[in-house]
């Protein structure tokens, strides 16, 4: 199981962290809302708790817990500029369909062994 980085995506949690003064990695994982599921969550890690994996890219660490890593396994998280906005964006295999917003998203079912 793995979650990698762009380079761009790595530079920003160096410079988050930097402009922090502490921590160690971006921690990321989902939560359940809007129309279609679930979102992605963001937050700093300044420890590794019992269950989390930890995956590097360009010398920069993020952090996913063991309920949210089946869900993100395979994905590339990526840090874009578009016009005014700039945010960190996933390309998951795992993502079914999104909403129209774009906020939220299903899971493809597991499949059966």
């Amino acid at each position: 199981m793995a979650v990698t980085l762009t380079e761009n995506a790595a530079k920003q949690i160096r410079k988050q962290l930097a402009k922090r003064g502490k921590g160690l990695a971006l921690r990321i994982g989902l939560k359940k809302v809007g129309c279609s599921g679930f979102a992605y969550t963001f937050d700093y890690a300044d420890e590794i708790l019992v269950g989390d994996q930890m995956f590097e890219s360009y010398n920069a660490h993020v952090v996913v817990d063991a309920n949210s890593l089946p869900f993100l396994d395979g994905s590339r998280v990526d840090f874009v500029r578009e016009g005014l906005n700039d945010s960190f964006k996933f390309e998951n295999p795992n993502v079914d369909n999104t909403c129209g917003c774009g906020e939220s998203f299903s899971l493809k079912e597991p499949a059966k062994v």
